[in-house]
């Protein structure tokens, strides 16, 4: 197990050589080395966690492709900081995200023809999609306004009222419209992003994007308070036992 942790640091070494290639036709200011580096490392340190409580032995195909992804979040995180201080190429930036966001259905076709689904793999997918997701916000504000934030900060505001309300950490059933609206919500800031469309159908886009991802968080959040009312199991044992690994938010 010792090896497999240190293998998703070169995914972190191939991040700092993508912001060098970008850093020589973009300006990328001292902000922006340090918000790029900075996911890159506090999300693999997060990530080399995990896989120390969880025994993992080997990496595995699929966990390589959402590090490429995660890797592609950070030269995005990077661009998106720089925007702040000079105009960066949007071209660059959409590609970038179009790339990470075309990466999220491999890599679990990749665990299910491997067989090597697991909880670790499922959380790293999953906290990729939702920090991508905050990065464009971040990004988009300048378009359509400051509650764009919400699209990103809803999965962190899930993750401290787990804190508060401790019967919100369980794990939820299976869905995949959860997969579902988070394609379709990276999708919708992507093309805000580009630029494409008019100011009114960029506002449009946005809208139903922050509606999409309200309704399926407000849904668990729903099932969670009425399960936790009844007092019943929130997943049975037979279910859990035989559905593949599912994020729970």
């Amino acid at each position: 197990m010792g090896k497999v942790q240190w293998v998703p640091w070169w995914w972190v070494a191939a991040g700092i050589a993508g912001l060098a290639a970008i850093g020589t036709t973009v300006r990328l200011p001292a902000a922006a080395w340090s918000a790029g580096v900075g996911y890159l490392i506090v999300s693999t340190a997060l990530l080399m966690r995990g896989i120390r409580r969880g025994g993992v032995e080997h990496f595995g195909p699929a966990n390589a492709v959402t590090a490429t992804r995660s890797m592609l979040v950070g030269l995005v995180t990077a661009l998106v900081a720089a925007s702040f201080a000079s105009a960066v190429p949007t071209a660059l930036l959409v590609a970038l995200v179009a790339v990470a966001l075309a990466l999220d259905g491999v890599d679990g076709y990749v665990a299910r023809r491997t067989r090597s689904e697991s909880e670790l793999g499922a959380r790293f997918d999953m906290e990729v999609d939702a920090f991508l997701l905050l990065v464009l916000c971040a990004y988009d504000v300048r378009y359509v306004g400051w509650w764009v934030l919400t699209i990103g900060l809803l999965r962190y505001a899930f993750v401290v009222a787990g804190f508060v309300l401790p019967w919100m950490n369980h794990t939820l059933p299976p869905r995949y419209w959860r997969k579902v609206v988070t394609a379709a919500c990276g999708v919708a800031l992507a093309l805000v992003a580009s630029q494409l469309l008019p100011p009114a159908l960029n506002v449009l886009v946005a809208v139903a994007a922050l509606l999409l991802i309200v309704e399926s968080f407000g849904r668990d959040v729903i099932w969670l308070v009425r399960v936790n009312l009844a007092g019943a199991p929130l997943v049975s044992l037979e279910k859990a036992s035989t559905s593949p690994p599912e994020e729970s938010r």
